[in-house]
């Protein structure tokens, strides 16, 4: 099997590396500059793609980040992106497609339970465009495409996380939010390159939503820190995310919480 990866950073990165040990073939397009002997790397951008010159391509993964966090860009790299890419790939007997999108396509705020039947409601503009790429591509590869929607990704050294249980001494109510860990992302789009009779979606998330105040709490026990306070506990935002398709096809999370013994002491 041969694997094209659109977008080439860490995560696929991580993917690649898996797949490629697995003995699958690797080519992958980014803007910057690869040395990676297991890859095929072509240097270029996804708004001029040309895949003319390499072999018959089987499965794509679709992971794309923009430059920077405004409407603009998110447009330029989910949306403006679709018709070059499809372009370049109707020469390819393509029989998967992974697009990686986000939980955000979500917009319940009021600490609603949601799984991957829930219906899509976005609320911001970045959630509209993340919905209408999926929804484009839908359209393109009906029988192909797998939608996957992670929620906020992490590792165990979170500098950004470090921070907040510095700086944060109140936090306004309670709002919950979603993760998953870095490498039970990667093991389960790993998977997604076999896996016969995928879902059309998948929430990718933890098993343990949390109030984001309770995971900052987490980190300044660990710290050392004094904890932070919340003024108003009866006020709820943000979503919890139940990953039901993951349950069901008997994913083995190796994180399925969020420094759970930290939090359980925390409140």
């Amino acid at each position: 099997m041969r694997i094209l990866f659109i977008g080439y950073g860490k995560t696929s990165r991580l993917i690649a590396k898996q797949l490629f040990a697995q003995g699958r073939q690797i080519v992958a397009v980014s803007r910057s500059t690869h040395l990676d002997s297991q890859i095929q790397h072509l240097q270029q951008d996804i708004h001029q793609l040309d895949l003319s010159t390499i072999e018959p391509i089987d499965c794509v993964y679709i992971l794309l980040s923009p430059d920077h966090r405004d409407v603009q860009a998110y447009q330029n790299t989910y949306v403006n992106s679709i018709t070059p890419i499809v372009q370049a790939l109707k020469a390819h007997p393509v029989q998967r497609i992974i697009l990686v999108s986000s939980t955000r396509v979500y917009g319940e705020n009021a600490g609603e339970w949601l799984d991957d039947e829930s219906a899509v409601h976005p609320t911001d503009e970045y959630g509209y465009m993340l919905y209408d790429m999926e929804q484009q591509w839908r359209k393109i590869y009906a029988n192909q495409l797998i939608i996957v929607r992670p929620s906020g990704i992490y590792t165990e050294d979170s500098a950004y996380m470090t921070q907040l249980a510095y700086k944060t001494t109140v936090y306004p109510h309670v709002h919950y939010s979603n993760r998953i860990h870095q490498d039970d992302l990667v093991d389960f789009l790993v998977q997604l390159a076999d896996l016969t009779q995928p879902k059309e979606s998948y929430i990718v998330s933890n098993l343990q939503p949390l109030a984001l105040h309770d995971v900052i709490k987490g980190r300044q026990r660990q710290l050392g820190l004094a904890m932070l306070h919340v003024e108003n506990l009866n006020k709820i935002t943000g979503k919890r995310l139940k990953p039901k398709h993951l349950r069901e096809m008997g994913f083995v999370w190796q994180y399925p919480h969020y420094f759970a013994e930290d939090i359980a002491t925390s409140s």
